[in-house]
């Protein structure tokens, strides 16, 4: 990293100047990174944990004794006590008020989100909608729509900015004025496109008798999510996405009265309060308990508490800047670098600027004849120079179809095959759409992302230039 590159970025991006405790903080409890010589751009995939995080789990299982919390003995008792601290730190963070809203813990927002689709009120004449854009967990929830008989429809995004048409999103809320369950479901932020969809359509959706499931697990980690302005009626958040650890813990926020509409299909250990093998019968529990099944991960969730804490003595607000500016200065740079004839190395799926979008870009490498790269062959030389990036659809395959260019004829060509009815692996779909990109290279800066960091990509980006 030239010193003369670093000083062209503040100049561009003077703020980030502010943003230096966020170094300090990475020389300290973060110095591992840079000791192992690793560049970290993969945030969107899992945000990474502090030092002092681990010191404080450590410290809180060494000096505690912690049993089964389904008991009201002195060790369960001190299980409890750190499950519900946590809930309520939960709320505090996104300034949710516990009356209108409760904490459920899962294994992750993809747990979080099967609770919602399994035991949503889908009938005959209901509808689901959702954007494009969405990660798979939330199309999954199709499948328990379609199968109770309920419409579903996708909203598009627009290529090559990968934005909804904002009047079409109030069409489409106003067209569908039938049945008495309807679930819109889109990202706060997409995890391919880094689209930063507007918040008010949660408003403009109850307004015209929608539910909404408002999916933050790529928004969260950069953006302060405020409850008390937005009431999604279901928010998914996996921790791990946030800072690091612990990885096999997440939560669903809801709205108590919209989860008051939830059937569970099911009932497992701690979610009744009676049930007979005799007479057939069980009683639930009054919510987050009757969400919740089995034992909880009691030893892991006091931890997601310890992350909040050290996001908060960060600052959203902090965070959000730092990774503002070095996305600015990677899209900028990125356009910029051609190949010798002229041609742009590097096509960008997703906003050109920092309006309204977070920290990841995705994108695919072309050589000098304009044909793409094979995105395995990018991650391949990435890995040898230690930079961590993502490539494929990123669980994302709406957002993939449209920005790649992948035509329904061609789906269903491919689909429809007498061989791939049952079985299709992703070097056959590869097949199918022969000469055009079945996925792209993903990027991600987050929490302690450095200038150094992207500087290191910009370099390796331009050493695939012809």
């Amino acid at each position: 990293m030239s010193t003369s590159q670093y000083e062209t970025f503040l100049a561009h991006y003077p703020t980030y100047a502010s943003t230096a405790a966020i170094d300090d903080l990475r020389s300290t409890s973060y110095s591992r990174i840079d000791r192992m010589g690793q560049i970290y751009l993969d945030y969107t995939g899992g945000g990474l944990y502090a030092d002092s995080q681990i010191a404080t789990e450590q410290k809180m299982l060494l000096d505690g004794v912690f049993g089964n919390p389904h008991s009201s003995n002195p060790t369960s008792q001190a299980s409890t006590q750190r499950i519900e601290s946590t809930r309520a730190s939960i709320l505090r963070f996104f300034n949710a008020s516990p009356e209108e809203y409760v904490v459920i813990f899962t294994s992750n927002a993809s747990g979080a989100l099967k609770l919602v689709g399994e035991s949503y009120p889908f009938d005959p004449g209901d509808h689901y909608m959702l954007t494009y854009d969405n990660h798979n967990s939330v199309n999954g929830i199709r499948e328990f729509a379609l199968a109770k008989g309920a419409e579903v429809t996708y909203v598009p995004v627009l290529p090559p900015r990968m934005r909804a048409d904002d009047s079409r999103i109030d069409a489409m809320l106003d067209k569908v004025d039938h049945g008495k369950n309807k679930l819109f479901a889109y990202p706060a932020q997409s995890n391919f496109s880094a689209v930063q969809h507007p918040l008010d359509w949660i408003e403009r959706a109850h307004a015209r008798g929608w539910d909404v499931l408002l999916d933050v697990a790529a928004f969260a980690p950069t953006n302060k999510l405020d409850l008390s302005v937005f009431h999604p009626d279901f928010v998914p958040i996996s921790f791990y996405k946030m800072f690091g650890y612990p990885t096999g813990v997440g939560a669903l926020i809801a709205r108590r009265a919209a989860l008051a509409k939830l059937r569970r299909p099911w009932f497992a250990g701690g979610t009744i309060t009676v049930v007979s093998v005799q007479e057939e019968k069980h009683y639930l529990a009054d919510a987050p308990a009757a969400f919740e099944d089995g034992t909880l991960d009691y030893l892991n969730i006091p931890a997601v508490e310890t992350g909040l804490d050290h996001l908060r003595s960060i600052g959203m607000e902090l965070i959000h800047e730092r990774v503002r500016c070095l996305t600015g200065w990677l899209l900028e740079n990125i356009l910029e670098i051609k190949h010798a004839n002229g041609r742009p190395l590097i096509k960008i799926y997703g906003p050109i600027d920092t309006e309204r979008r977070g920290g990841t870009i995705a994108m695919n490498f072309f050589d000098a004849g304009g044909a793409v790269i094979d995105h395995t062959y990018i991650e391949e030389r990435a890995n040898r120079v230690n930079i961590s990036l993502r490539t494929g659809c990123f669980c994302n395959p709406g957002a993939g179809e449209l920005a790649l260019g992948i035509t329904p004829s061609e789906l269903t060509a491919c689909f429809t095959r007498p061989n791939h009815e049952q079985r299709l692996t992703y070097d056959e779909f590869r097949l199918c759409i022969d000469g055009k990109a079945s996925g792209a290279v993903r990027i991600s800066v987050g929490l302690v992302s450095n200038f150094a960091d992207v500087d290191a990509f910009l370099a390796f980006a331009r050493s695939m230039v012809q």
